[in-house]
């Protein structure tokens, strides 16, 4: 199974937080990344965020990442978006 944790920050504290699980092995890793994360902006009301060079490394060396205003072409209400996969 196929898990990833999505959390809101704001001044360091989570406010919001949801886990994604995808049961479907057909997929590849990375089109599960981005179903989960398109269900997770969904579930929070997002825009998708863009991915930077600096996210995508981050993700492939510990399958974690963090998305700030940066990555994001709206204004967002919160300072990040932390996206983590959950391994069993």
């Amino acid at each position: 199974m196929f898990r990833m944790w999505g959390k809101l920050w704001i001044n360091n504290r989570m406010i919001q937080d949801t886990t994604i699980e995808i049961d479907n092995y057909h997929l590849s890793r990375t089109s599960m990344v981005f179903q989960a994360l398109d269900e997770i902006c969904y579930q929070f009301d997002l825009s998708k965020p863009i991915w930077l060079d600096s996210n995508i490394a981050e993700f492939q060396r510990v399958s974690k990442t963090r998305f700030t205003q940066d990555n994001f072409i709206e204004q967002i209400s919160f300072d990040s978006l932390e996206i983590q996969i959950i391994e069993e």
